[in-house]
């Protein structure tokens, strides 16, 4: 228990450090900082209260939670929407990934350590089309949000076959699982590409 929470603890500093490096340019370290609590009591609560209605379903209720935390640190300090999911992500990928590497050590679990390896995965492609996207010429927008939208869409499609073949891995919520991944997969791609439809 000490350690999970130790771990998360280490997750949420982590994923808090990247978001203020990422917005710091633009806003203040408290607005920053704010939001990131934001999404932190989100989190907490919509976890706890699925854990208690129906605990298959933690991740989404904690994905709800985080949305509902980030969506208000945008309402409140004026912060832009697409800048502000992008530079969520990376962190909340690597806090996803501490967590199934602590399952997989703590628990000895093998579908966990795949977990931890394919999310890592999924961070790299996060971090290669951050690189790169300027250099995409079918993307002609250019807007900043392409790597966090993407990458978040890349994720929930490999959540979605994934539970199709094996569906016990950690955060996965039984046989509903690949519509829901699927779901938010293609959400996440039509805001990539309307995002990509936006005039500078």
């Amino acid at each position: 228990m000490l350690t999970l929470i130790a771990v998360n603890v280490f997750g949420y500093l982590i994923s808090t450090f990247l978001l203020w490096k990422r917005l710091k340019e633009d806003y203040s370290s408290q607005q920053i900082f704010n939001t990131a609590f934001y999404i932190l009591i989100g989190l907490l609560v919509f976890y706890f209260a699925g854990s208690k209605l129906i605990y298959p379903y933690w991740f989404w209720f904690s994905l709800v939670g985080i949305i509902l935390g980030l969506s208000l640190g945008i309402y409140r300090f004026h912060l832009k929407a697409y800048e502000t999911i992008e530079a969520s992500i990376s962190g909340l990928l690597i806090w996803l990934a501490l967590i199934f590497l602590t399952d997989s050590v703590v628990n000895s679990s093998l579908f966990s350590f795949a977990g931890f390896a394919t999310v890592t995965a999924i961070t790299g492609i996060y971090y290669f089309l951050d690189s790169h996207y300027h250099n995409f010429t079918w993307y002609k927008s250019g807007k900043i949000g392409f790597s966090g939208l993407a990458t978040a869409g890349i994720f929930f499609l490999v959540r979605a076959i994934i539970a199709g073949i094996y569906p016990y891995v950690l955060s996965f919520s039984g046989k509903y699982e690949v519509y829901l991944s699927a779901i938010a997969s293609f959400i996440f791609f039509l805001l990539t590409y309307n995002l990509s439809r936006i005039k500078i």
